[in-house]
């Protein structure tokens, strides 16, 4: 039978046949499913979603309040145990001081690594696992800390920040993926390594200024297949390592390499990958090439329709790090500008803002920090920070 149920009625154990409303106003990816995860119910719980729909021929019913007497003589009502609310977060800046500790451990660990694979000598890993539960750790606390410092790497140091900044945002989808704490280490993992074929690249090939010519780019293309041995002859390397570094650079239409696998032939990790992958290399500088800010990022791989990502993996995906990307430069309709910080709980189109600046005073006003989901405001553009002259890290305390 499938019934509308309220969000406070909502169970672990129900099938959630239905969740009415844009995609982009909740954060789950799949359209059913069945709710096994706390986390996952603590996220429909906070969402104030209104409508919610159940088929309790595939799961749980609601069960129905009782009233009791509290010692005061008022009546109350008890919930199911099963409902819970959600596990407080830390500010961004609170977690910020640690979230840079981490990526500095992470930027070395992966420069110790990538230079053992450089110069013929064995791989060791252990560290690694122990970086991506510390980012796992760090995520949960607050995951728009980490997600605003990957942003921050120069173009001498791209390879090794690249890796860990896919490690971050592999952590973030498979979080609001509703994976498990053993696949999201897993996924972070693969995040981490999934570039070390490039190590074996010549570095005249791989910090070229200009264009590949075209035998320079089956070298570089060579990068997924030759990191795939490397990983291999690591006894400590996991499948989900081995299939991310080896087909990050795949297509779900086929049109990807080194395989050209298509379709279901590709894995959750694979799709998950190839996502995280393209969304830090173009907003990133690189040696022949600016960078597209984080939601120029977003919009341009929301253009290509051309079977290049998972659909549900890319929407996730928009979720997990926004429409408007923490660093994002926003003009409101106020004639105040103001950089990204957080991502609301309630819309994707809706984040939190630190106010900083009026352009109709063309000044410099006091910090703010609002949350546009709640009607304080709302945005009427996206702005380039290069034009205004503004140093966003600064603004942001990073």
């Amino acid at each position: 039978m499938i019934k509308k149920v309220q969000a406070n009625e909502v169970r672990l154990g129900m099938y959630i046949h239905q969740i009415r409303g844009n995609w982009m106003e909740h954060p789950f990816w799949r359209k059913s499913f069945k709710l096994i995860q706390q986390k996952d119910l603590d996220k429909l719980v906070s969402c104030n979603l209104e409508e919610i729909w159940i088929d309790t021929s595939k799961g749980l019913d609601v069960v129905k309040t009782i009233q009791v007497k509290n010692p005061d003589g008022v009546d109350s009502d008890i919930l199911p145990q099963s409902i819970k609310k959600p596990v407080a977060r830390v500010s961004v800046e609170e977690e910020l001081h640690v979230a840079k500790i981490i990526q500095n451990k992470a930027k070395e660990a992966v420069a110790a690594m990538f230079d053992d694979v450089r110069m013929g000598k064995a791989l060791e890993i252990e560290e690694a696992k122990s970086l991506v539960n510390e980012i796992n750790q760090s995520m949960e606390r607050n995951p728009n800390a980490l997600l605003t410092l990957i942003r921050l790497k120069n173009v001498n140091e791209y390879t090794y920040m690249h890796s860990v900044a896919v490690c971050v945002l592999m952590v973030a989808l498979g979080r609001h993926l509703g994976l498990s704490e053993v696949q999201i280490k897993q996924a972070g993992t693969a995040g981490l390594l999934h570039d070390i074929g490039k190590m074996v690249i010549p570095n005249e090939v791989l910090n070229k200024p200009g264009k590949l010519t075209d035998e320079e780019f089956t070298i570089m293309k060579s990068h997924p297949v030759r990191g795939w041995e490397i990983l291999k002859s690591c006894y400590q390397v996991h499948e989900t390592a081995l299939d991310v570094c080896l087909h990050h650079h795949e297509r779900v239409d086929g049109k990807g390499y080194p395989e050209k696998l298509s379709g279901d032939a590709l894995t959750l990790f694979a799709r998950m990958g190839a996502v995280c992958d393209v969304y830090d290399a173009i907003s990133s500088d690189r040696c022949y090439k600016a960078a597209w800010s984080p939601a120029e990022a977003i919009r341009k791989m929301a253009s290509w329709k051309d079977g290049h990502f998972d659909e549900s993996i890319f929407q996730a995906f928009v979720k997990t790090v926004g429409i408007y990307p923490s660093g994002t430069l926003l003009k409101l309709q106020s004639g105040r500008l103001g950089v990204v910080i957080e991502q609301s709980t309630k819309k994707l189109t809706t984040p939190i803002v630190k106010i900083f600046f009026s352009t109709r005073a063309n000044a410099h006003i006091p910090a703010e920090i609002i949350d546009i989901s709640k009607g304080m405001d709302s945005i009427e553009s996206l702005e380039d920070p290069v034009k205004w002259g503004f140093d966003l890290n600064k603004i942001q305390g990073i």
